[in-house]
């Protein structure tokens, strides 16, 4: 009998410690419904909080349509939202490292960010847009891509600015692109000299105009693009999640709503 109790007590000592020894690791392996978040109960985005009005800091607090969008998802989802400011030329990495779930960031759905994340449905139009000095010789686009032209323009590194610069301009050998870590550098950099123009979102162009005396943003626009949130493509449940729960949140006006909130629809 004493043989048969402590036979029966190592058994359940085997089967504690393989349960415990098989537990998920802390923080990022939780589930909700159906999938998995990177931080448990919190669906945690990546931004780089200086593109105003999609995402800035006001009193110390990551704001902007990004956020509310985010916020509205998270809330569907029945998570609580958590956001990490960093340069944007990381949140891919951070996606696609799982540290993060979803990127929202004014970001634009192009061929080669596909390759390396997922996108949601487009919830808002992005417009590229020229910014200047109130005096300059450039008046338009064409003034950029034209044979012989020969202009520094300014942009926010890894952002479409950059990725279009880069092949209409630099590569055309029709001027040098230089890359800010954000715009508000890029337009800094306008405003000394170091740059002919600065090409960037409408939005946040705007922002800047206003703040920085002498300088104004062309009429013709450069390029127009969809913004989109971007996702692991190791994680289909949560897109499938979040994307469902986005569609529902434009669909119901819900985005449209946040989106008017900030962004004067004249």
């Amino acid at each position: 009998m004493k043989k048969l109790i402590m036979s029966l007590l190592t058994s359940a000592m085997v089967l504690s410690m393989a349960a415990c020894g098989s537990a998920p690791a802390s923080g990022n392996t939780d589930q909700s419904g159906d999938f998995t978040t990177a931080v448990a109960g919190k669906l945690t985005m990546a931004t780089n909080a200086a593109f105003p009005p999609y995402e800035y800091l006001e009193s110390g607090e990551i704001t902007g349509i990004d956020a509310e969008i985010a916020a509205a998802i998270a809330d569907k989802l029945g998570l609580e939202l958590q956001i990490d400011d960093m340069e944007f030329d990381s949140i891919t990495e951070t996606i696609k490292g799982g540290k993060a779930d979803i990127g929202l960031a004014g970001m634009t759905i192009t061929p080669d960010r596909q390759e390396e994340v997922d996108f949601t449905v487009s919830y808002a139009t992005g417009i590229q847009v020229i910014i200047v000095t109130e005096d300059s010789a450039i008046t338009s686009v064409d003034d950029l891509l034209a044979e012989g032209a020969n202009h520094v323009v300014g942009v926010q590194r890894n952002t479409t600015g950059d990725i279009f610069t880069t092949g209409d301009i630099e590569e055309a050998g029709k001027g040098t692109v230089d890359r800010y870590s954000k715009g508000a550098d890029a337009v800094q950099a306008l405003k000394t000299g170091k740059v002919d123009c600065v090409v960037i979102d409408n939005e946040p162009a705007k922002a800047f105009v206003a703040e920085v005396e002498g300088l104004k943003i062309l009429e013709t626009e450069y390029v127009i693009e969809d913004y989109a949130a971007a996702m692991s493509k190791d994680n289909p449940a949560l897109y499938e999640a979040v994307n469902t729960a986005l569609q529902e949140l434009i669909d119901d006006g819900t985005i449209q709503g946040i989106i008017d909130k900030y962004i004067n629809a004249n």
